[in-house]
């Protein structure tokens, strides 16, 4: 509870929220929170010149809005979904980015989770520092920016930017074969600038074992907005909601649900006091969605494989450049004068639409596509290059 105060509900999280009185970078947090008589470390309230110069900072750098758990009842909902059926004793390394002003890390940390937080803003990561130093070792903090992870930068990297290869080596955590169990499990909230940008980054990594994925099946816990959930889970047929994206995403992940939150209930960076809440329009958006993404262990079966991923992943993209379009038509496109024989081979109807295929189908027509003397894999080398190059460039 607050001091002096009841225990909040979720109602009564969102209503503080909503009233500017739980919102940090933060408008003032005092000393310290307490709640069931424990203490939070608070975040320092910046001077009004360090202030305003963070304040250009983040325009300049186009980061407008991040978000925060500032609610200790969310955060138990949140640690409860992290810890799913574990029982009881140790529980696994988390690494958690972003993680602001530490509330969910201290609720990891009273449920016996080992944590790593990484953390790009020098404000927070001060008083996560201190915490650090508080505790027997259960704690690591490091300056960095999960998003600026492996950039594509020439020489030695400078925080926030973050190699993988030396977080891991701190973590203590080596590499496991493909097929082996979760050898980490990771937690943030991903900031909804550039978040499909964010989410396709994520999917390439995943895809050419690269980055984070060179050391397994690395387990992704992650609160998107309820439109990026939203594509992500589509059917077949639905021409408007059913992307490459998809396709890639349901392939790729075991991709589950494990809770949803309205945005009022999570604290921002914003120094109006706004909360920044996305008009909801086509898709619904009145929701954030905390959803496992877990890569799938028999991702790379058949002639799919590291090696070749990123030739299937533009396959995939230019198959939805006009996702009405016939198979046939895409197939002839691609220069492919067998695609009857090919498709009754693949048990796949002639006249059958791009957004009508299963993710498993797409699959299929790859790996069937791999034997064919006519199909490359120079095909799309040229915009394979380009757009990791654009999206690497955007985070």
């Amino acid at each position: 509870m607050l001091a002096g105060r009841a225990p909040l509900g979720a109602g009564g999280c969102g209503r503080l929220l909503a009233a500017g009185l739980l919102r940090p970078l933060l408008c003032g947090l005092p000393p310290c929170w307490v709640t069931a008589g424990r203490h939070y470390p608070s975040l320092r309230v910046a001077e009004p010149a360090k202030e305003k110069r963070l304040v250009r900072k983040e325009q300049r750098s186009s980061l407008v809005v991040r978000r925060f758990i500032a609610c200790p009842q969310l955060a138990r909902t949140v640690r409860r979904c992290l810890q799913g059926g574990a029982g009881p004793g140790p529980q696994p390394l988390l690494l958690e980015f972003a993680p602001g002003p530490g509330i969910l890390t201290q609720s990891l940390l009273d449920a016996g989770f080992r944590v790593v937080a990484l953390e790009s803003n020098s404000d927070f990561l001060t008083d996560l520092q201190s915490l650090e130093s508080s505790l027997d070792g259960r704690l690591k903090v490091i300056h960095g920016d999960f998003f600026r992870m492996d950039p594509m930068a020439k020489g030695a990297l400078k925080p926030p930017a973050v190699s993988s290869e030396k977080l891991f080596k701190t973590l203590g955590v080596a590499a496991v074969p493909w097929r082996a169990d979760v050898p980490l499990k990771v937690f943030g909230i991903v900031p909804q600038q550039l978040e499909r940008n964010r989410l396709w980054r994520l999917l390439f990594a995943m895809y050419e074992c690269s980055s984070i994925y060179r050391y397994g099946r690395v387990e992704l816990n992650l609160f998107i907005s309820e439109k990026e959930y939203t594509v992500l889970t589509a059917k077949p047929g639905k021409s408007k909601i059913y992307q490459a994206l998809t396709v890639l995403a349901q392939l790729g992940y075991e991709i589950e649900l494990l809770h949803k939150e309205p945005w009022s209930s999570f604290a921002t960076n914003l120094k109006n006091g706004g909360l920044a809440i996305p008009k909801a329009g086509r898709l619904p958006n009145d929701h954030f969605c905390l959803v496992r993404l877990t890569p799938q262990q028999n991702l790379f079966t058949g002639g799919l494989k590291p090696s070749n991923a990123s030739t299937f992943i533009f396959m995939v993209k230019q198959s939805f450049a006009k996702p009405k379009s016939k198979l046939t038509d895409r197939l002839n496109s691609w220069s492919l004068d067998n695609s009857d024989r090919l498709l009754k081979a693949l048990e796949i109807p002639r006249n059958a639409s791009m957004y009508n295929l299963y993710p498993e189908d797409y699959k299929r027509l790859f790996e069937a596509l791999q034997n064919s003397h006519l199909f490359a894999e120079t095909f799309f080398h040229d915009e394979v290059l380009t757009s990791t190059r654009t999206m690497n460039l955007l985070i």
